[in-house]
């Protein structure tokens, strides 16, 4: 989670408590803690150059190859396969991947266009081919060669242009033959209907031939950037790996930084992703596996600009067979939870639904079992997200009522409360050890917790967190439109640009339903703060939430703006069809005593036994 969203969640934790604090006064004051913010720069436009890239990550070297290829030219050529959902274009060079632009997913400049037969310069194209292709295979031989495949030139036999119909298939082989006799085979097999794509890899001759009797897979070169906003996007990104029965995850988070990581034994696959998509690595036998290694780092592009680039490693043995054959899957496509879960190895994992301070453990499941399935269910029958949304927030508005209520209620008895708590305030004005008493006993007497409007809004935050991590990072609302200017619900709303930005906050453009969700917050608080003292927080923190939101997505900022009119809504109705609380003593206050009471006592003792100063 990046600084300014943790930002908005401290503000808005900032806010309830305030809130409670405000509706429910205890005898003493505490002064809030001020929390500081920080910045998060926006990229205005994503950078194509690539005469400010650092050199990302350093590969493999490669000595003069002893051992020349017999009959290969050094001729690059390339093979393309076009399938349902997307165009690969493989090289004879390292016969491995040069492009692969998905049919179903469209640039940030082009959202809406759809190309012909022949350009697909509008689709998202995932791979750095200017860096060179990904996916090798390196080696040592026992004499001292380093052979990498991205250095090599394959022999191709077959079409160089196919196009695959509703369930077919095709088989692609790339064939390096050498000097001594020995042969690589590459060979990929393409499904019409999926992203997964299958490999072999078939070392013929090899025997007593690979020191150390083990070689490495390589994703080399990250996956491209493919977002307006960078920064955003490198938020997102990061490479993992699959091991121990968990995903452990690097993430290159400051420029100029390099991160690395070595695992051992068995690993499941490994990944590397931007925001919406990933490339993944998985071993047809993760048993066989003797490790993994990733890599990444992160560097400034342009004025604003910021870029991440991974690179993932499988290292697997060599059992000394004269034919050694070694199978994976390559999944290149969308961080979508139903094609992860179809393919089963624990993909899922790669779908981030946010945590909040160690979190996730709630979080998570919070999003992935109960929000994200009704989210998909409501789009089975609405097709506008945006209307989605609006729908899927008046659910969960239903869905915490009885919290809610309850926290009405309980602010209310507070309310009510008032007068006799300012009784006991003249009446003990001098000696604050004795109100904090007097008012505990007053609680007790009347069965009032003070913490009662607390818990029920606390028992929303996980809610609130996973809805926030949800709608920050689901692919479903990528460059999906709305109404009117709300363009895309994965982006904001971007109404006004101000030419500059503003100190400290680094906004500079205008979000419509930023301002929306700031003024129906305004008016949320007004029906709800009524201490005169407080005026200025009613105003002060719709302000201050207002700008932070302005860079987040439209479709976050829909949900909390409707969210804010179905709470204005009941707040309303319980103001006017509401019945006046009245204050009825208990039949034996003294039976149970809550948190609040206990705590109040047991400060009570321990100033009791605290020895008095001499005066």
């Amino acid at each position: 989670m990046d600084r300014q969203t943790t930002l908005a969640f401290i503000l808005i934790g900032i806010v309830l408590m305030v809130w409670l604090y405000i509706t429910a006064p205890s005898p003493t004051e505490f002064q809030p803690q001020k929390k500081s913010t920080d910045t998060t720069s926006v990229v205005e436009k994503e950078i194509e150059s690539e005469k400010q890239v650092v050199k990302s990550v350093e590969k493999t070297d490669s000595t003069v190859l002893k051992v020349l290829p017999e009959t290969t030219s050094a001729k690059e050529s390339y093979v393309i396969v076009e399938t349902k959902l997307a165009r690969y274009e493989l090289s004879t060079k390292g016969g491995n991947f040069n492009k692969v632009f998905l049919k179903k997913f469209n640039n940030w400049y082009s959202p809406h266009k759809k190309s012909d037969e022949e350009d697909f310069n509008n689709h998202v194209q995932l791979i750095n081919y200017s860096k060179g292709g990904s996916y090798d295979f390196a080696l040592v031989t026992e004499d001292g060669v380093a052979l990498n495949s991205s250095e090599l030139f394959f022999d191709y036999a077959g079409s160089y242009s196919n196009k695959l119909n509703d369930n077919d298939s095709i088989v692609v082989d790339f064939t390096l033959r050498l000097k001594n006799g020995k042969s690589i085979v590459k060979r990929y097999l393409f499904h019409s209907d999926s992203y997964e794509i299958k490999n072999e890899i078939v070392f013929n001759g090899f025997n007593d031939y690979v020191s150390n009797n083990s070689f490495d897979i390589v994703w080399n070169n990250g996956i491209r950037f493919v977002e307006h906003n960078s920064v955003d996007e490198a938020n997102y990104s990061n490479a993992s790996a699959y091991s121990g029965g968990e995903q452990v995850i690097i993430d290159a988070s400051s420029i100029g930084e390099k991160i690395t990581k070595d695992f051992r034994g068995r690993v499941d696959w490994v990944a590397v992703r931007n925001k919406y998509f990933a490339s993944v690595l998985l071993p047809e036998n993760p048993d066989r596996v003797e490790g993994a290694y990733l890599e990444g780092i992160r560097y400034a592009v342009g004025k604003d600009g910021v870029k991440e680039i991974y690179e993932a490693r499988l290292t697997l043995p060599f059992k000394n067979q004269s034919e050694e054959k070694h199978q994976f899957s390559i999944y290149i496509g969308p961080v979508d939870y139903k094609q992860l879960e179809a393919l089963g190895r624990n993909l899922i994992a790669l779908v981030d639904f946010g945590s909040f301070f160690g979190l996730k453990f709630i979080v998570r499941p919070i999003a992935e079992y109960i929000l994200l399935p009704l989210f998909q269910f409501l789009h089975m029958f609405i097709p506008n997200y945006g209307f989605v949304i609006i729908i899927f927030s008046l659910i969960i508005k239903i869905a915490v009522y009885p919290l809610t209520k309850q926290s009405y209620q309980s602010m209310k008895k507070m309310q009510a409360l008032q007068p006799k708590i300012a009784e006991l305030k003249e009446k003990y004005k001098d000696d604050p050890q004795k109100l904090n008493s007097e008012t505990m006993k007053l609680y007790s007497t009347y069965g009032i917790n003070p913490a009662g409007g607390c818990l029920p809004i606390l028992l929303q935050m996980p809610i609130f967190i996973a809805l926030w991590g949800m709608f920050q990072s689901v692919i479903e609302l990528r460059q999906q439109p709305f109404v009117w200017w709300i363009k895309d619900l994965s982006t904001p709303d971007v109404i006004y640009d101000l030419g500059f930005k503003l100190p400290l906050f680094g906004v500079q453009q205008i979000s419509g339903l930023a301002l929306l969700m700031g003024i129906t917050t305004f008016f949320q608080q007004k029906m709800t703060m009524k201490d005169p003292s407080q005026k200025m927080l009613v105003y002060l923190m719709p302000i201050m939430l207002t700008i932070l939101f302005m860079t987040f997505p439209s479709g976050l900022n829909l949900y909390y703006f409707m969210f804010n009119v179905f709470s204005i809504a009941q707040q309303y109705y319980i103001n006017i069809a509401g019945k006046d609380v009245e204050l009825v003593p208990v039949a034996n206050p003294n039976k149970k005593k809550g948190f609040m009471a206990r705590l109040m006592e047991a400060a009570e003792q321990q100033a009791k036994q605290q020895p008095k100063k001499k005066k």
